[in-house]
C-alpha cells in the first residue's frame, strides 16, 4: 500500500470518528445579554452569592439560607419533583446537601430580568459537587429563580432547577 492510500484511510477514519462520536452539548445563554437594570442585576447577583454561600456552608443550622425563601415557595426540580413547603425544603437541604454537596455558579452565566411591580427573574447555569463522588465530573444545570420584592429585600418565591 502506498503513502497516498495510507493518508486516504487515515482521513476517512478521522472523518468517520468525528461524525459518529457522541455529541458535546453546550449551554448557550442569551446572545449578547445586557441587563435592563444594572442596579437590579447587581443586587440579584449579590443575593445569589449570599444565598448559595449559606447553602454551601449550611451556616447557623440553615437559618440564613431559610430567610431567603418566601413562605409560599414553589421549588420545581426535574429529578426531585415539586416542593411547596418551606420547612420541608429546609429539612431536605439539611438531610441531603449539608456536608455533602456544594454549588458552583458558572461564572458570567446569570441573567436578570425585571418584572414590573413584582421583582425579578434570574436565570443561569451552575454545577454541583458531591463529596461522596469526588472523581465524578459535575454536570452543568440550568436554574430559574423568581425573586419577589418585599419591603427592602427580595424573597425567593419560585425555583426551577434542571440538571
Amino acid at each position: 500500500m502506498n503513502r497516498f492510500n495510507y493518508l486516504r484511510i487515515a482521513l476517512l477514519v478521522i472523518v468517520f470518528t468525528s461524525c459518529t462520536s457522541s455529541k458535546q452539548y453546550t449551554y448557550p445563554l442569551t446572545k449578547n445579554y445586557q441587563p435592563d437594570d444594572r442596579q437590579l442585576y447587581e443586587e440579584i447577583v449579590r443575593l445569589d452569592s449570599s444565598f448559595f454561600g449559606a447553602y454551601n456552608t449550611c451556616d447557623k443550622n440553615l437559618e440564613t439560607y431559610a430567610r431567603y425563601f418566601s413562605e409560599d415557595i414553589e421549588f420545581y426540580h426535574d429529578k426531585g419533583g415539586l416542593m411547596t413547603s418551606k420547612s420541608e425544603l429546609i429539612a431536605a437541604t439539611k438531610k441531603n446537601i449539608c456536608g455533602k454537596v456544594t454549588r458552583e455558579l458558572i461564572k458570567g452565566s446569570i441573567e436578570v430580568y425585571p418584572i414590573e411591580d413584582f421583582g425579578a427573574i434570574e436565570i443561569g447555569l451552575h454545577q454541583f459537587h458531591n463529596s461522596a463522588e469526588p472523581n465524578a465530573k459535575p454536570k452543568v444545570g440550568r436554574f430559574t429563580v423568581i425573586w419577589k420584592k418585599e419591603t427592602n429585600t427580595y424573597k425567593i418565591v419560585r425555583v426551577i432547577s434542571l440538571h
